[in-house]
């Protein structure tokens, strides 16, 4: 399958996005389970399904754009197509001397959004969920790494590297709106309903007093490019004792949730409204208020 992506990587991103805007709404056509949960999100978020509509088509521009994200030479800048917003945040936090957490939704390219970071603040450790698919992860692993990229599997090993990294004044990102394995989230809200959420950003910021700064990155229409806009820090916390941790996580996480919420808003077309973000994760009915267990992600 790595010539396949090869082979696409080579057109224009403008015809990719052509390609991939047909294969999102060939997905919604086919699938019924998706249209409901599209427009129950939607519905849960406030917002007429007339403004998140485009998100039907943005879906299949992400599928798309991955083989040119993914097989851009690593000498090669990515930021040449990339408008900015928002650096001063990011100079204000790394001032602190803390280390820094980028932090975003599956909204846009996420999937650009650490390259460019990583070009403009790097080194950054980026931790990631590996595929299911054998072939899909062997090319994730092989494409995703960068000069000042590290991508690391969810794991102890990738959360300990996070603590390194942090320590050393540097900066990891992840993506915070997915719902974790049962015993490494907490039930936060999220657009007014209680959605299961992942603690690894808020217990790294509590640990070791990093600061949060939320990351939008929205794909330009017709090709253009993609604006990356660095968000307001949401208060990364001071170092916080042990004993006081269970009480602030979910504060924290709950700030995160909000941050995330505030990015959706604002390009609505662009979020992975077909995502189960209310689902319940296996077991965790019976324990959801049980302190998480090792964060792995």
């Amino acid at each position: 399958m790595l010539w396949l992506f090869r082979f696409f990587a080579l057109w224009p991103l403008s015809a990719l996005h052509t390609l991939g805007g047909a294969l999102g709404w060939l997905v919604w056509a086919a699938s019924p389970g998706y249209r409901a949960q599209f427009r129950a999100n939607v519905a849960q978020a406030g917002l007429p399904f007339e403004s998140a509509k485009p998100a039907i088509a943005e879906a299949g521009r992400f599928v798309a754009e991955l083989p040119k994200l993914w097989m851009r030479p690593q000498n090669e800048s990515c930021l040449g197509n990339v408008q900015l917003e928002g650096q001063e945040h990011a100079v204000q936090a790394f001032a602190q001397g803390r280390g820094v957490i980028f932090f975003g939704p599956h909204c846009g390219s996420f999937e650009l959004g650490p390259q460019a970071l990583a070009e403009l603040y790097g080194p950054i450790t980026a931790i990631y969920r590996p595929a299911r698919k054998r072939w899909l992860a062997a090319i994730e692993q092989a494409t995703r790494q960068r000069p000042q990229l590290t991508v690391v599997p969810a794991s102890l090993s990738g959360i300990r590297l996070m603590h390194k990294t942090l320590k050393a004044n540097q900066a990891v990102a992840l993506l915070t709106d997915q719902v974790p394995p049962e015993g490494l989230g907490v039930w936060a809200p999220f657009f007014g309903k209680p959605a299961y959420t992942m603690t690894l950003a808020a217990r790294l910021a509590l640990q070791s007093g990093a600061v949060l700064l939320p990351v939008s990155c929205e794909r330009l229409p017709r090709g253009r490019g993609y604006f990356v806009k660095i968000w307001p820090a949401i208060g990364g916390p001071a170092e916080t004792p042990k004993e006081t941790l269970k009480t602030d996580l979910l504060a924290v996480v709950t700030r995160i949730n909000q941050a995330i919420e505030a990015i959706v808003l604002s390009q609505p077309g662009q979020y992975l409204w077909g995502y189960g973000r209310y689902k319940t994760p296996r077991n965790e009915a019976a324990h959801h208020d049980d302190e998480p267990r090792k964060d792995v992600h």
